[in-house]
């Protein structure tokens, strides 16, 4: 049982978002006041800088001093609709005073100033950055940059209502929703083309792209089932299932050499997913929950689908979660300039095939490191390697 006191929200550090760069080696927090900068190997402190002003996000460039800042929290430091909290002991209650204008600001921290800067007319949801390209998504639109300075737009795409702000950027593809619920787009940077997956019947709710940019994952608001989809042919290459009940899937995120794909849940989950590289191969029987049930016929699906082959928990820290969230994340409840809303949860990344780190943002910031191994028959084994509480 948590015995610890309910901690204000005025008092300590409060990380309202958490987002990592390309290679996963770092992770960067939004702050009321500035943003913070941790290795994630061993979540240690690399930089920090206070604005006077709050960040609701901020997506790091590889390792340089480029950042991609959008203004968040009570009293945001670029224009981004400004509030004020309505309980102390709920950071979610917001008031809100509409802003005329949203920006996106490229910060250079080696000279401390704006090296570019994007307006736009209505809340900037997510914003995504690589060394050639920018990704800014709106509500109901995303809009593709080359980055120059200024940055050169060259796509733009209409989308349906995305307030988690779902957008992946990769080396070479963009993928992100599409026109009708569940559908994603998926962007090619160089023959700047669209693929269409077909993806759920209900809003997607997570998205995720392996290394090289052969497989999407995809989940829905629905939370039982993750699809995987072969790129550029757009064909499902096979689907898993985390549960038979619903659940909220926080965040898909595949293995460098993508043959694990991790997937984490509002139930405090991480499951680990065998990635079948022979679509026509018979599935692993240790991923067959059900055992000899799995070829009974006529026995409801759920007895035949692919399990996760390792499952752990990890902790999600104080801040609502799951059902809670995602109820304040449609009621217009959101903290402004923070993607989807509503604290970051259970953001997975990978440092090397064997490393997994999971970060969380709110009043109980937290980061854990995994190790993913197999056992003498094959059978993965995950475990947990250390944890700590990184803005303390």
């Amino acid at each position: 049982m948590n015995t610890r006191p309910v901690l204000d929200s005025y008092t300590g550090p409060f990380a309202l978002s958490a987002s990592f760069n390309n290679d996963n080696s770092h992770f960067s927090v939004a702050l009321y006041d500035g943003f913070r900068v941790f290795n994630s190997r061993t979540a240690e402190l690399t930089l920090a800088r206070e604005f006077g002003g709050g960040i609701g996000s901020v997506e790091m460039l590889g390792i340089t001093r480029y950042m991609a800042l959008v203004g968040g929290g009570r009293q945001p430091k670029f224009p981004q609709n400004k509030v004020r909290n309505l309980s102390p002991q709920d950071v979610l209650e917001w008031d809100f005073v509409h802003a005329d204008r949203y920006e996106v600001q490229i910060w250079n921290d080696k000279t401390q100033v704006v090296a570019a800067s994007l307006e736009f007319k209505t809340a900037v949801q997510r914003v995504r950055i690589s060394r050639t390209h920018l990704v800014v998504v709106l509500l109901n639109s995303v809009k593709i940059y080359k980055m120059r300075s200024p940055p050169v737009k060259i796509a733009e795409y209409e989308t349906v209502d995305n307030p988690l702000g779902l957008c992946c950027l990769g080396t070479n593809i963009v993928a992100f929703p599409g026109l009708t619920p569940g559908q994603v787009k998926v962007f090619n940077l160089e023959a700047e083309n669209i693929t269409i997956l077909p993806g759920h019947q209900s809003p997607l709710r997570a998205i995720g792209l392996s290394q090289n940019g052969d497989m999407v994952a995809t989940a829905s608001r629905q939370g039982t089932l993750i699809r995987l989809w072969s790129y550029p042919s757009g064909s499902k290459i096979t689907e898993f299932r985390r549960g038979i009940d619903p659940a909220v899937i926080l965040s898909l995120a595949f293995s460098p050499n993508g043959r694990i794909l991790a997937a984490t849940s509002d139930k405090s989950t991480l499951h680990l997913f065998d990635v079948p590289h022979d679509p026509t191969a018979e599935p692993n029987p240790n991923t067959q929950r059900w055992g000899i049930l799995a070829k009974v016929p006529l026995l409801p699906r759920q007895f035949s689908d692919t399990y996760a082959s390792a499952t752990i928990k990890f902790e999600l820290g104080d801040d609502p979660v799951g059902a809670a969230a995602e109820r304040y994340s449609t009621m217009n409840a959101l903290i402004p300039g923070v993607p989807g809303g509503t604290p970051t949860k259970g953001l997975a990344g990978w440092l090397d095939d064997h490393t997994l780190v999971i970060v969380s943002a709110g009043k109980d910031a937290r980061w854990e490191r995994f190790i993913v191994g197999a056992d003498s028959e094959g059978r993965c084994l995950v475990g947990r390697e250390g944890w700590k509480r990184y803005l303390e």
